[in-house]
């Protein structure tokens, strides 16, 4: 950590040590060493995101963050809406779905029309996000905002926040997600 001057190798923030943890830039699951060429401090969210993953699945995640990498830590509102393992006892987590306002009236003029924004998901993309999960195997998030920015790193399938959410409300109506406060688990 020293050597990193404190920060965190992918995202750059100052990690504290309750936050920091050594991640194995080619895991000890597939054969990496604890040497230092192989060893980086992180945070524990980029660390349980990139999990056991082989060194081209990291950089993949890495290159699709196009420049600016977003530690899961510091991610989007909808994620950071979500209650923290403190704040739950065991209740099933429900992310609601609000539509946008669609028109909206002023004074005595006509009504001014918003784009409404769909947050409907093909298919066919649920299914590919659906395999592409699946494909994690062992190394799938177990919580519900590593989910959400994992998801939100499949560079093939560009969602919105909205659209991952409604993604995952799906895959637990369904039954093929589990939520169980912050935890995550898998029926696929």
């Amino acid at each position: 950590m020293f050597a990193q001057g404190g920060l965190c190798y992918f995202c750059s923030a100052r990690l504290s040590k309750a936050d920091a943890s050594v991640e194995h830039l080619v895991p000890t699951a597939r054969a990496g060493s604890n040497s230092d060429d192989n060893c980086v401090a992180c945070c524990k969210a980029i660390n349980s995101l990139l999990g056991s993953m082989s060194l081209k699945e990291k950089i993949k995640v890495v290159l699709n963050q196009k420049g600016t990498f977003v530690c899961p830590n510091r991610q989007d509102p909808i994620a950071q809406s979500l209650p923290t393992a403190s704040q739950v006892k065991a209740q099933p987590v429900v992310i609601s779905m609000t539509p946008p306002p669609v028109a909206k009236k002023t004074s005595a003029t006509a009504p001014v029309v918003k784009k409404a924004i769909s947050h409907q998901v093909s298919e066919e993309t649920a299914t590919a996000v659906l395999k592409t999960i699946k494909n994690l195997g062992p190394a799938r998030p177990r919580r519900i905002k590593t989910l959400m920015s994992t998801m939100k790193s499949f560079h093939k399938i560009k969602l919105s926040d909205k659209q991952i959410a409604t993604l995952i409300e799906q895959f637990r109506k369904a039954g093929k997600v589990i939520v169980n406060g912050v935890q995550v688990s898998y029926k696929l």
